[in-house]
């Protein structure tokens, strides 16, 4: 076997891999949705849970610098 029919074959497995991921992120990406239309059917707002996940995957120390920053800009604009 030529090394330029390993290349190409080896090219070919990758591609097929990342197709299968590709399939697999939708399907993912799917399911995601319908646990967000879920939580709406529930009475939840998914922009607020959207919200919630945001702040959740954050470092504390990080999430509380934002808010604490929010808050002296809404003090600022009179928004309290």
């Amino acid at each position: 076997m030529s090394t330029g029919n390993v290349a190409a074959d080896q090219l070919r497995l990758l591609i097929e891999r990342i197709e299968r991921l590709e399939e697999e992120k939708k399907g993912i990406s799917d399911d995601i949705k319908d646990v967000y239309l879920e939580g709406k059917a529930t009475g939840y707002d998914p922009k607020i849970m959207r919200q919630i996940i945001a702040l959740r995957k954050m470092p504390p120390h990080d999430r509380q610098e934002m808010e604490a920053i929010l808050q002296t800009y809404l003090s600022a604009l009179g928004m309290e």
